[in-house]
């Protein structure tokens, strides 16, 4: 990840913190549920939540184990981490600044790395799954949730630059089938995947970003055209007071 890639991420990011330690979605989207259920976390282990956001997943994770870390590039969302840990009383998670591409552990550190919502931010996912395996001990898993789309190219393309135009550090969403691939390709055994819908709701998706109303309003348009391919795989839904539009998040885990 070059440098100012890295500089983006961190002023869009930065920006948006707030947004983000106060976001249903984060805190308790089904995939951090669903998570819980698959990984079965032990209570003597010790867990990396790589690109924490706000801490919403360590935070989730801290009261069946012995010790979470989060991890971030952003010092603002360490900031929102830390302190939604304080008001909760959660002892036994620790925030510290991180890059996902040079994780600052020592190898064989953890027994679970995951990370959820942020490797389509990752200009070299690959790089940062193969970190993720690095500081992941023999046998341990490494859990990536993250938004997917469709095996067709085009449509994938579309929804990527649909993504894109909304926060310009969003990098790429991979498929399910490249997900798996990657973590073939940097020695894990994949043991489940899965998928879930999520629905959004749209205006506060843009707001989380502060995206301009002149931007607003043409991602609205776009979003609301059927005869684009997005309408057809977001699945908008518009009532006199709101409009939704349902994701499709991946989960794959794999094990070292």
């Amino acid at each position: 990840m070059s440098e100012e890639t890295k500089n983006l991420v961190r002023q869009q990011f930065g920006a948006s913190a707030a947004g983000y330690a106060t976001s249903k979605v984060h805190a308790q989207g089904a995939s951090l549920g669903r998570l819980i259920e698959l990984v079965q976390p032990q209570p003597h282990w010790e867990v990396l939540d790589v690109a924490t956001g706000a801490g919403h997943t360590a935070l989730a994770l801290a009261p069946h184990v012995q010790h979470v870390v989060g991890s971030d590039l952003t010092p603002q969302m360490i900031s929102q981490a830390r302190a939604l840990a304080d008001e909760r009383g959660i002892g036994n998670a620790t925030f510290e600044l991180g890059d996902v591409e040079k994780l600052p552990f020592r190898p064989g550190s953890f027994d679970l790395v995951i990370c959820r919502i942020a490797l389509h931010h990752f200009p070299q996912p690959e790089r940062a799954l193969a970190e993720m395996v690095r500081v992941c001990r023999r046998e341990g898993l490494v859990a990536i949730i993250d938004n997917i789309v469709p095996a067709d190219p085009a449509v994938a393309k579309a929804i990527n630059s649909f993504e894109k135009m909304r926060d310009p550090s969003h990098g790429r969403a991979l498929t399910l089938q490249e997900l798996a691939d990657l973590f073939q390709a940097v020695g894990l055994r994949v043991t489940h995947t899965e998928t879930l819908r999520k629905t959004m709701d749209f205006h506060g998706w843009l707001r989380r970003m502060a995206v301009s109303a002149p931007m607003s309003a043409y991602l609205e348009a776009w979003l609301l055209d059927p005869e684009r391919s997005v309408y057809a795989f977001l699945q908008p839904v518009r009532s006199e007071k709101s409009l939704s539009m349902t994701l499709t998040e991946g989960i794959i885990i794999g094990r070292r």
